[in-house]
């Protein structure tokens, strides 16, 4: 099968670069940080091959994508808004929406707002979250020498200060750390928070802690950290991080959908090592899904994997999305039949 192809498309006022592949009912595939549609490479080919359009932007703030100054314009409200205008510039009615990291929130708080667009969602290491009873970055785990990673990102400049210092070692460092090969694998269940930054010497301090092999896991290349380098040497890390510097905008925003119900069929995957596990109440969240997704599929983990659930199981993601969406295909595309949920 030929390669991607790439080309940009107008939505909600900005430009975006999209990778496509394939012919069929249109998938998006949203991804996360720090990563760029190359992230989805493996499903772009898995899902042509299945008879799939599919579709992998590099998200607003990403790679050739425009990114706006303005860190108010990284809500979820301007990436669902994006999400649905690609759909438009696409001239498709509607799409099943699969994301990764920070692409599972916009995945499901597009199901969540437009299921009249969004007639399947599928989630990959972030379960749905529900608004919570307060700010989210009130309720971060911090200590007297560290702080949550998401805390640390809060103020513009320190974080891209530090991940400018070596790109490349940063990309490296990062891919292997969060993986099913890295230390997550030898994690002691209630051993305390992970993902803390120490408050002197930041990212910086907390990369020195770990020793990242010469060979890399056979499901990164050399060649993949040289791709992800060059896209952030270029556009920078500010984009990425406006996401999380939305988190509390983004619980005020969506104060009206409190306790709101994800209406579409949905599946949930996640690796045995996600990192996204050990945060507070993650197990507890994950265990009890369907109360706020009541079409969830199914739960899928994905033995010896870590962060990194498309890239370091590509097979198993392709064969489960290819289920996935075969049985959401056969599903009466009424709106109002999908709420039913049968």
């Amino acid at each position: 099968m030929a390669e991607p192809m790439h080309r940009f498309v107008e939505t909600n006022g900005i430009r975006m670069h999209i990778a496509e592949l394939g012919s069929g009912p249109l998938v998006l595939l949203c991804h996360g940080f720090p990563e760029s549609w190359y992230s989805w490479r493996h499903q772009l080919r898995g899902l042509a091959e299945g008879g799939y359009h599919a579709v992998a932007p590099d998200m607003r703030g990403y790679g050739q994508t425009d990114r706006p100054d303005a860190i108010d314009q990284y809500t979820l409200l301007h990436l669902v808004g994006d999400m649905v205008g690609l759909v438009d510039a696409l001239g498709e009615q509607a799409a099943v929406i699969v994301g990764h990291d920070w692409g599972a929130p916009v995945a499901w708080t597009a199901a969540l707002l437009r299921p009249d667009r969004f007639r399947g969602v599928v989630g990959l290491s972030v379960p749905f979250l529900p608004r919570g009873p307060a700010r989210p970055t009130s309720l971060m785990p911090q200590t007297d020498d560290a702080v949550f990673y998401q805390l640390y990102f809060q103020t513009p400049g320190v974080a891209e200060a530090d991940y400018a210092h070596d790109v490349r070692a940063f990309i490296r460092t990062n891919l292997f750390v969060n993986s099913g090969d890295g230390p997550m694998r030898s994690r002691v269940p209630g051993s305390g928070p992970v993902g803390m930054v120490p408050r002197v010497g930041g990212l910086r301090a907390r990369w020195s802690n770990f020793a990242v092999p010469e060979t890399l896991p056979a499901w990164c290349s050399e060649a993949d950290v040289d791709f992800y380098a060059g896209e952030f040497s270029r556009s920078g890390f500010g984009g990425g991080l406006n996401y999380y510097r939305n988190i509390d905008r983004n619980w005020e925003l969506l104060a009206p959908l409190a306790g709101a119900q994800v209406p579409v069929p949905a599946l949930y995957i996640v690796g045995q090592y996600d990192l996204v596990l050990a945060f507070d109440n993650m197990r507890k969240v994950v265990a009890n899904l369907t109360a706020f997704v009541p079409c969830l599929r199914a739960t899928i983990v994905l033995p010896g994997c870590g962060h990194w659930t498309q890239q370091e199981r590509p097979a198993e993601v392709n064969a489960a999305l290819l289920g996935f969406l075969r049985a959401v295909g056969q599903r009466d595309p009424d709106a109002e039949s999908r709420r039913s949920c049968e």
